[in-house]
């Protein structure tokens, strides 16, 4: 619990009795669009715990107001007013109700360096090879540094600007599969994309009323910035308490940063929550599909960002008879229910999708969906009032790029920054699945993993059991992606996806993943994908896309338990012929499924460096004994 005094009641007063807001309309406008202003009745309506952390904070911020969100079309059309007069918003003539934000060019991603997990023992969050060391598996704060953090930079932040009040569900909500936070923030922008991202507003604090557990999270962004942009980037911090189930993040308006619901709640704290309860809760994409006779399965996959989740959760099969629909792009909460089945939510609500390389070719459903009700951040600006990035299409003559300056062709810089996105509600896509909002979530068959390899890894591998498939998630590598601060194409090692949100010890991690199987439990198969192998002339060995089906169809025959496959050092993979490849013209498929056994034998190495670098004595046996197998199977091949 963060260490606020508690909040003056002549504050209360003040608060209470302002009649505008901050929000740039009219005093009667804001009376009538903002009736969820925190009067002393809906302050008093609010639950105990609610109410108290709305007040510790609001004494320690000193916002000039508070406004508690109901999630009404009138609030975000208020927002969406005073964001224009502010600057930080640019309506979109082109399309409806669609908004473009240019940020700091500061701040334009996630902060990995910037991001802590504080608990009283570094043991908890660091795995025991880096415990006094910077670790790639999660940076930890300590308490005494966590407390100094929020005391350097949060008395006084909010002057002059209104505290809103966000309460959002993760899930649908009255899932028991969905969990509930409470987001404080003095950014417009984050409410309204709040309101796309997650469920919010009076029904949430409905069913605060019958459970008050919530996770509580403060943001604000800071002084400093451009103008229309608020944020600190030079002192962004980014923190978790997962004891105390609390998010804190100052100085950035980056979705990533700034969403707490996202990246923070439904996966660094959204780990933690789930090793405490028996489920998991993992950076992957859910999608439904139909096979021609109408049976229907459903699949979760993890990648790395950039790596083709938003692709594949909206593929469009070339695979005649074959139906995808999407239930989630980003982020899956599984638990078995009674009858032992893995079932699976998206506790989001909308799409925080990149935008660079999204286009009719690339992603014809995701086009379809974006171009109403959506707020886009740092993508070029067209003469007519529209949008364009870099794999869209042929660039315009003109554009403005999203620093705001003039843009042609010949310009050496890009127009739309390659971490650009779309956040947009997910309800709009042409492909939803019916089952989307499911309380009790969708049956999971199959789990993929994969990343961006360029060599030696086959298009597709099926693991030989759980422990195995566990092993290929903790092995993961991929190209690092402009969703993070890094520079430059680099193979990271990247397990189960998850390296930058991993709320607890990874060896942890891996031992709760391993004691998933348990009598009466129906458990998926594991794959690992990689659409992205090359040949020596740096061409694409595989089309991708919706040729990803074929992929699919290979996946589900084998949880059908098709006998269509063959064993390698690596696990099954498909016979020759058993893989759907009519039409698709020549394709080299001995170079798509080759194992080079030297490539083989140097990631051996290098997945056991990695290991024994990173993780340590907390790495279970079975990891090792994974590892070993792989380096035998492959000597021997």
């Amino acid at each position: 619990m963060l260490h606020f005094n508690t909040i003056p009641e002549d504050y209360v007063k003040k608060t209470a009795q302002c009649a505008q807001l901050a929000l740039g309309c009219s005093r009667a406008a804001h009376q009538t669009a903002l009736r969820g202003a925190a009067t002393p009745a809906q302050l008093a309506s609010l639950t105990p715990k609610v109410r108290a952390f709305v007040e510790r904070s609001a004494a320690l911020c000193q916002p000039d107001h508070v406004h508690v969100c109901d999630g009404s079309e009138a609030e975000a059309d208020a927002l969406l007013q005073f964001m224009q007069k502010q600057g930080t918003l640019k309506s979109l003539k082109q399309y409806d109700n669609c908004w473009l934000a240019r940020t700091d060019p500061a701040d334009v991603a996630r902060v990995e360096s910037r991001t802590f997990i504080c608990s009283e023992n570094e043991r908890d969050v660091v795995p025991a090879a880096r415990i006094g060391q910077k670790s790639a598996l999660g940076n930890y704060i300590a308490p005494s540094d966590y407390e100094n953090a929020v005391a350097d930079r949060f008395p006084g932040c909010m002057k002059g600007r209104t505290m809103y009040v966000i309460p959002f569900s993760m899930g649908p909500v009255g899932s028991p599969l969905s969990k509930i936070g409470v987001e404080l923030t003095d950014s417009p922008y984050v409410v309204y994309s709040m309101r796309v991202m997650t469920r919010i507003g009076s029904k949430v604090l409905e069913a605060l009323r019958q459970d008050e557990t919530f996770v509580k999270c403060l943001h604000a962004v800071g002084h400093a910035g451009v103008p229309g942009w608020p944020c600190d980037p030079q002192r962004t911090i980014i923190l978790h308490k997962p004891a105390d189930d609390e998010i804190v993040s100052f100085g950035s308006g980056y979705g990533g940063n700034s969403l707490l619901g996202k990246k923070c709640f439904a996966l660094r704290l959204g780990s933690v929550i789930a090793r405490r309860e028996g489920w998991l809760a993992e950076h992957m994409l859910i999608v439904g599909i139909t096979n021609p006779q109408g049976r229907k399965r459903y699949i979760a996959a993890a990648f790395p960002s950039a790596c083709g989740k938003t692709n594949l959760a909206m593929m469009t099969p070339t695979l005649p008879g074959y139906k995808v629909e999407c239930v989630g792009d980003d982020i899956a909460w599984m638990k078995f229910d009674k009858n032992g089945v893995l079932r699976a939510i998206n506790p989001e609500n909308g799409f925080f999708g990149v935008a660079p390389g999204t286009s009719e070719a690339t992603n014809p459903i995701a086009m379809s969906t974006i171009f109403r009700n959506t707020v886009f951040t740092n993508v070029a600006e067209t003469e007519e009032g529209g949008v364009w990035w870099e794999g869209m299409g042929r660039a315009p003559a003109k554009l403005t790029d999203w620093k705001g300056q003039a843009w042609t062709p010949e310009s050496k810089t890009p127009a739309a920054h390659p971490n650009s996105r779309f956040c947009t509600p997910a309800d709009q896509c042409p492909i939803i699945d019916s089952e989307w909002e499911s309380a009790e979530g969708v049956p999971i068959s199959a789990i993929l993993l994969g990343g961006r390899r360029p060599a030696g890894v086959p298009l597709v591998v099926e693991a030989r059991d759980w422990k195995h498939g566990v092993f290929m998630g903790a092995s993961m590598r991929s190209e690092s992606t402009a969703a993070a601060e890094h520079s430059g194409k680099v193979v990271m090692n990247d397990p189960f996806a998850m390296r930058p949100f991993f709320g607890y010890n990874f060896g942890e991690y891996l031992k709760h993943w391993l004691s998933m199987p348990q009598a009466g439990r129906k458990m998926p198969k594991i794959f690992h994908v990689n659409w992205f192998r090359k040949n020596d002339e740096g061409k694409f060995l595989w089309p991708g896309f919706g040729d990803n089906s074929r992929v699919l169809d290979w996946v589900l025959r084998r949880c059908d338990n098709e006998p269509c496959y063959t064993e390698t050092p690596l696990g099954y993979v498909p016979r020759e012929g058993d893989l759907n490849t009519q039409d698709l013209g020549p394709i080299d498929m001995n170079t798509l499924f080759s194992i080079p056994k030297d490539f083989w034998l140097q990631e051996a190495d290098a997945i056991g460096k990695y290991f024994k670098e990173e993780v340590g004595s907390d790495l279970p046996k079975e990891m090792w004994d994974e590892l070993e197998t792989l380096r035998k199977k492959v000597k021997s091949s």
